[in-house]
């Protein structure tokens, strides 16, 4: 049943990101040693124009910048994130909401630690 819930959930997120030009192709999954957690690694690739929402995950992302682009904040303003940048996006904190701006689009290598049975990715306002 868990497996059910857990692909259910993620067959939403990628048909939500695929509806909006984002696409999150999913390389290898496997259980985290001795956790009831999920590690997931993907890439996710963003076109211009396109806007990668606020979300939270029910656990940790690592995020590596394979091809940089510039962003478009909620404010307004603009900034690179460049190719090579790294993060990490701690479970359950709001992160993203922005849209890709100029001609280049934002690809990204993820990893995420997060707990089985859950969505990865939340939607938050």
């Amino acid at each position: 049943m868990r497996q059910l819930v857990l692909a259910s959930s993620f067959v939403m997120l990628i048909a939500t990101a695929h509806a909006q030009g984002i696409t999150r192709d999913e390389l290898k999954r496997a259980d985290l040693t001795g956790k009831d957690m999920d590690v997931i690694v993907t890439i996710s690739t963003v076109p211009p124009g396109e806007n990668l929402p606020r979300h939270i995950h029910p656990g940790e992302e690592v995020v590596y910048v394979l091809e940089g682009a510039t962003l478009e904040l909620l404010d307004g303003s603009q900034r690179q994130f460049p190719t090579g940048a790294a993060i990490i996006n701690i479970r359950n904190v709001p992160h993203a909401g922005f849209k890709v701006a100029g001609d280049k689009p934002l690809k990204m290598l993820t990893v995420h630690i997060v707990d089985k049975g859950k969505p990865v990715t939340e939607v938050v306002k």
